[in-house]
């Protein structure tokens, strides 16, 4: 049973969440405060957190710093805000996806199966996908590049491994988004700028001089073949 952290200040909304995610099977623990979450997240484990981006004690973007400086727990983000660029930031710091609120319980738990889903190893894929200077592989999730390690979230992995299977292909953000979460939203595509900007931070690549990641404008990306 996968146990979920929900880091939210409106109790009411923490009571509703609780109950379709353990409807659904998946046991529940709570906090209403940033710092007091961080701490459930330290004491608890969680497998997935929940994370409000606007909170008492600590905001929840330092709590998603926290969290990355040391683990690579599956964070969902929940916001209020309307502006791109906190559900942005909050990408870039390493989250996973996010909600805006007013929201459906339901496609909650749906994007928490999927952020779950894409967290567990896949047997099958013991593959490892060698190309320029990177060693790609599928089975441990890790990346190095030209031997170094390189640290990636779960859906920088996926995002990359995608084009890298195909390369020269170009993938919409839709297309990626789906490849990589196994369920794609519409009006959620954009997320993928984020992730695709965190990794040619990591990668050392440039978009306007890419030797790994490409932008095809208005279409989407791909990885370069050359």
């Amino acid at each position: 049973m996968a146990k979920i952290l929900i880091i939210e200040d409106e109790l009411e909304l923490v009571k509703v969440l609780r109950s379709y995610l353990e409807n659904a099977g998946f046991s529940v623990v709570s906090a209403l405060r940033g710092d007091t979450g961080l701490a459930a997240w330290q004491n608890e484990a969680p497998d997935l957190v929940l994370l409000d981006l606007s909170l008492p004690g600590l905001d929840g973007i330092e709590v998603t710093k926290a969290i990355r400086k040391t683990a690579a727990t599956p964070i969902i983000i929940i916001t209020a805000r309307v502006e791109d660029t906190d559900r942005i930031v909050g990408l870039e710091l390493g989250a996973d996806d996010y909600v805006t609120k007013p929201f459906s319980p339901r496609e909650v738990v749906a994007r928490v199966k999927a952020v779950l889903r894409r967290a567990q190893p896949v047997e099958e894929l013991t593959k490892k996908i060698i190309i320029k200077d990177l060693e790609i592989d599928a089975e441990s999730y890790k990346v190095k590049k030209a031997g170094e390690p390189l640290e990636l979230t779960r859906m920088e992995f996926a995002i990359l491994q995608t084009m890298a299977e195909h390369p020269g292909k170009v993938f919409s953000r839709l297309q990626l988004l789906e490849a990589a979460q196994g369920v794609a939203y519409e009006g959620y595509e954009r997320t993928i700028d984020a992730h695709i900007k965190n990794l040619r931070s990591k990668l050392g690549d440039k978009a306007d001089r890419p030797n790994y990641i490409e932008t095809s404008f208005g279409i989407g990306y791909s990885f370069k073949e050359d």
